[in-house]
């Protein structure tokens, strides 16, 4: 099965199950506070296990792998940079309470709930650990140039939250593990771990579709949606993808970096919009649209890979 084949059925899944997590909120099976413990248990357990499981899923580590990994870091943090710069001109013409929400939704992509089933899906654990990578600068903009858009924020602060955020210490662990001569780890101790990285891709999607099943249906496709969606799902990786073509690297980290920039809004921009009072149900539009929208656009964009 090609590439653009498997990222259209991959998708349709995901389509399927957030309709899921859609119904089930709607029925009541899920309320606020099952949301919430479910988004816990996946960012503090689920997650966490994806990317352990990955890194001792029989990869060796190699001078070139680590060259790759620092590779990530550095291209990852040269993406965090543009979209810092190139906000403040895409957004300018936005009232202040929609061009903070705007400009967050923009540095803070979706690309763990649904950026490592994805990376899973079409590149295996390889994909995954490098997946990892490039979420460490996002972590770092997130908590910081990211959450001062809503509010202070100091740089001890941001530091201690990006250095005990699970998934950032997952891929610590794993990388430790990987290196180590001999696992030190159990062997049911590991089995667990992979059980519970089989979870990642249906519980992600439950979660996605019951923050969905909120999301106000006035005005869900108005023109300012829209035009942000465009950029989010389509103009900005292709901006990306573009740059990265003439450089001499490893074709597979081109193909993350596009298709991690392509993610649609993370989850937590309508969270902070609500919690800092800016316009949350404008918020919750732009995960909601941008979401849905990238069923389609993600597959287009495989064709590039």
């Amino acid at each position: 099965m090609g590439v653009f084949s498997k990222m259209v059925s991959l998708q349709l899944m995901l389509f399927t199950l957030i309709a899921v997590g859609i119904a089930l909120k709607k029925l009541g099976f899920i309320d606020g506070k099952g949301r919430r413990l479910l988004s816990d248990l996946l960012i503090h357990v689920i997650l966490p296990c994806n990317i352990i499981h990955s890194f001792t899923g029989g990869v060796r580590p190699s001078g070139a792998f680590m060259r790759n990994c620092l590779l990530m870091l550095l291209l990852s943090s040269a993406i965090q940079v543009l979209v810092y710069l190139l906000n403040r001109p895409l957004f300018r013409r936005f009232p202040e309470h929609q061009r903070r929400v705007l400009c967050y939704g923009m540095i803070c992509s979706n690309s763990t709930f649904v950026g490592l089933p994805v990376a899973e899906a079409l590149f295996g654990d390889l994909g995954v650990m490098y997946t990892a990578m490039f979420q460490i600068p996002l972590r770092f903009t997130m908590w910081t140039a990211g959450l001062s858009l809503f509010t202070s924020v100091s740089k001890k602060d941001a530091f201690r939250k990006l250095v005990r955020h699970p998934c950032i210490v997952a891929v610590f662990l794993g990388l430790a593990l990987m290196c180590l001569p001999l696992n030190p780890v159990p062997g049911f101790v590991m089995d667990s771990v992979a059980a519970l990285n089989r979870c990642t891709t249906p519980v992600s999607m439950l979660v996605i579709g019951s923050i969905l099943a909120d999301a106000p249906l006035k005005s869900l496709f108005s023109p300012s949606v829209l035009y942000y969606s465009a950029l989010r799902l389509l103009a900005f990786p292709l901006l990306v993808w573009g740059l990265m073509l003439p450089l001499p690297m490893d074709g597979l980290l081109k193909s993350i970096c596009l298709l991690m920039t392509a993610m649609p809004a993370g989850s937590t921009t309508s969270i902070l919009a609500d919690r800092y009072g800016c316009d949350a149900a404008f918020a919750a539009q732009l995960v909601f649209v941008s979401t849905l929208l990238s069923i389609a656009t993600i597959p287009l964009l495989t064709l590039l890979v």
